[in-house]
């Protein structure tokens, strides 16, 4: 059985329906529908080849070479099929709903499967995601200074049974010029948005939701610009713990990380750091002065935060002291006190850097 179906109406069947999504792997790896699998009609050398003779031959030409390319396939592609969805329910789509798909769910049918078509394919999937960034969002954001322990803070929310949206998990990356931390890979932008998509289309736009203080790129990673604004427009809450805390929590991050990558990161913020700060800061990296390396580049990372606080509408910025390293404690204190803030900082509306 063939079944037409809005991307919007199909996202809440997953994971129980499976989407095998049919474009090649390089365009499957750009991005994707979060949870989709690939299941490729063609190579991406083939796709050009089909491409290229569609456009200086035409559209017939195009689709002979397209069934010259798949018919020793298409047993391969059941398999696959079954492997994906045993129970042989299933949803397709390509980039714009069209032959690939098409073509997929014929076959698919035939063999016996249920086929959902996503109708407007990944295109359409597109679409969805900016709309997420355009919804009016009850934000609430965390800042604080760099070693504040903000992360974990939200992490402790979330247990807490509050929502939560981990921007950095989300672009695999810190923040800062340190924040691959030498072993993440952040993913495209298009996937990053996509993955922030599915992330704020799980949580209710009435409640409060959560945010880390961000600036609007994370790493090599942009935040949609209107989720964004949103962002700089919400209350926030300004935790304040003390510099002997920050930099035992910093040691205790960075302090396993390979020197040469430091010294790196470093030297590639060294106009912002000033030349005497650069160079005792490599200085204290050299000769495993970790504490003292940690303190000299707090300076400027210190700065750049209240650098980036002082633009913020001041009604709207709420300090917090935090005592003590017992992050639940503190991620109840932090529940707490936002309860307490005024009903107009809590409504919806239309960075911090880490290191």
């Amino acid at each position: 059985m063939l079944k037409q179906i809005s991307i919007t109406d199909f996202l809440p069947l997953m994971p129980g329906i499976p989407l095998a999504d049919v474009r090649t792997p390089a365009e499957f790896a750009q991005g994707h529908v979060p949870g989709a699998f690939n299941l490729p009609l063609f190579s991406n050398e083939e796709r050009v080849l089909v491409g290229t003779t569609y456009k200086q031959v035409g559209r017939e030409e195009a689709i002979l070479l397209g069934f010259d390319l798949t018919g020793p396939k298409w047993s391969g592609f059941i398999k696959q099929a079954l492997a994906i969805a045993p129970a042989k329910k299933i949803a397709v789509h390509c980039w714009r709903g069209g032959m690939r798909s098409g073509a997929m769910a014929w076959a698919l049918n035939l063999y016996g499967f249920e086929v959902h078509v996503i109708t407007g394919g990944y295109k359409r999937y597109r679409q969805w995601a900016h709309r997420q960034f355009e919804q009016p969002y009850q934000l609430q954001v965390l800042g604080g200074m760099t070693g504040s322990g903000k992360t974990r803070l939200l992490h402790q929310l979330t247990t807490l049974g509050e929502q939560v949206i981990d921007l950095e998990h989300l672009a695999q990356h810190q923040g800062s010029a340190y924040g691959s931390m030498n072993k993440l890979e952040q993913p495209t932008q298009e996937q990053f948005e996509n993955n922030l998509a599915t992330a704020l289309s799980k949580q209710n736009p009435t409640q409060t939701i959560w945010v880390e203080d961000e600036s609007l790129t994370i790493g090599r990673r942009s935040i949609p610009k209107p989720l964004w604004v949103q962002m700089r427009g919400a209350p926030l809450i300004d935790i304040h713990v003390g510099l002997s805390q920050r930099v035992t929590s910093l040691v205790a991050e960075y302090g396993g990380l390979d020197k040469d990558f430091l010294v790196e990161c470093t030297q590639r913020i060294h106009k912002r750091l000033g030349p005497e700060q650069t160079k005792h800061a490599i200085a204290a990296l050299n000769e495993n002065r970790m504490e003292d390396f940690i303190r000299l580049v707090l300076v400027y990372y210190d700065k750049t935060y209240r650098t980036g606080l002082s633009v913020r509408q001041a009604s709207q910025v709420y300090p917090l002291p935090l005592q003590g390293c017992d992050d639940l404690a503190n991620a109840q204190q932090l529940q707490q006190f936002q309860k307490t803030l005024p009903l107009t900082a809590q409504q919806p509306t239309n960075g911090n850097t880490s290191l």
